[in-house]
């Protein structure tokens, strides 16, 4: 049986777990055709995957600093360096910067403000999981032999997968300032109703991510429970497998609603106009809210409302990817880092006060489906992420 040794090529899913003050996290990154020979990986995780055959997992553990280092803690700097309107906790390109040692106008590395006060602004140029003890496994897949090396480049695996990961939790328990006088304002004002009068029946993620966010919600949907399809259309993504009491359907579009062959029931509504949810209290065990997030417009009064639905102990999951109506998406998802939006839509969670138990995960690397229509320009497919919380008991 092959085993991974120098002279290999293979693929490798790797999950990188750590915890933040609020939540769990996962991360997954499918690595296709890692070369041992020339890529780079920690000495820890290379030693791991030696031996190793397919199918087979090894894990590594890191101490915060481990990976990343220190760089000494927050920098004071002089607001005018900085050309753009900062907010506290927020994330933004060191090119942005002016007259630091080894700053770049190019440099799109991440750096951090944690504070703005009296004409200055506090910066942590430290990795967003420099102080998280992190966990990482690697399960293998297809291993082969390498092909006889004629250059290339070397890639860094964990660098890509550790590109984003920390972004969405708070600085030292301090929240996030995602909350600006035009966060929730959108480009099309019109409403809402006009603008999804006409069904779009088509999939917003390719085949590969829609299997992605089903299984998210396979864990937490099982035969015989109360669904709430939060902002639904024609496609609910539950796993086929599941068989669900009841999957009510709260959406836009009639039509769309119409075609959505897992719903038992449906009802019209705009939440950006009116949040509060047509049902009674604790109706549901879970809800579920696909690729729609980022079109509301007051976030907190409909995740006030979902936990007024759910029965105590029951989840709230919501899912997304980076693609959207541009017309329709509030600004502040279009201004922030893609991990940064699982931590607005933590902040929508914590702010509540209805949930414990968050969770993040977010799924990256894995191929686009050869059938799919952008597979001659994408090579990848969608990147998921969700977030999660659990109805707090009276």
């Amino acid at each position: 049986m092959e085993t991974i040794n120098i002279d290999s090529v293979a693929d490798i899913v790797f999950q990188l777990k750590w915890k933040s003050e609020y939540a769990d996290h996962r991360e997954y990154y499918a690595a296709r055709g890692i070369n041992l020979w020339r890529d780079w990986l920690p000495d820890r995780v290379r030693r791991s995957l030696t031996g190793m055959h397919a199918w087979e997992q090894a894990s590594v553990d890191f101490s915060a600093g481990d990976l990343f280092g220190s760089n000494g803690g927050p920098l004071k700097i002089d607001r005018r360096r900085f050309s753009m309107d900062p907010r506290a906790g927020r994330f933004y390109p060191r090119g942005r910067l002016s007259g630091l040692p080894g700053v770049f106008p190019q440099n799109m590395q991440p750096f951090r403000c944690v504070g703005v006060n009296n004409g200055h602004m506090d910066i942590d140029m430290a990795h967003p999981l420099a102080t998280y003890p992190l966990s990482l496994s690697m399960t293998t897949g297809q291993i082969s032999d390498k092909d006889n090396e004629r250059g290339g480049s070397s890639v860094d695996w964990v660098g890509l997968l550790t590109e984003g990961p920390g972004m969405q939790a708070r600085w030292q328990s301090t929240p996030t300032d995602f909350f600006d006088s035009d966060a929730f304002t959108r480009r099309n004002e019109q409403t809402d109703g006009r603008f999804y009068s006409k069904p779009r029946l088509v999939h917003h993620l390719d085949e590969t991510a829609r299997e992605m966010v089903a299984d998210v919600y396979k864990r937490f949907v099982g035969d015989g429970m109360h669904v709430l399809d939060l902002m639904s259309s024609w496609a609910t993504h539950l796993p086929s497998t599941v068989k669900p009491g009841s999957v009510s359907g709260l959406g836009m579009n009639r039509t769309e609603l119409e075609q959505n062959p897992r719903l038992t029931d449906s009802q019209i509504r705009d939440l950006n106009i009116d949040p509060q949810l047509p049902y009674r209290n604790a109706s549901f065990d879970v809800a579920i809210c696909s690729v729609s997030v980022e079109y509301l417009t007051r976030p907190l009064e409909v995740f006030s409302e979902v936990a007024r639905v759910l029965k105590p102990g029951g989840t709230f999951a919501v899912t997304f990817s980076n693609r959207w109506f541009p017309p329709k998406v509030v600004r502040v998802w279009e201004k922030i880092h893609e991990f940064e939006r699982m931590g607005l839509v933590m902040e929508y969670f914590i702010r509540s006060g209805a949930f414990d138990n968050l969770g993040t995960y977010s799924m990256r690397g894995l191929p686009r489906p050869k059938n799919d229509k952008y597979a001659g320009e994408l090579l990848l497919s969608d990147p998921v992420y969700a977030v999660w919380g659990t109805r707090k008991s009276a």
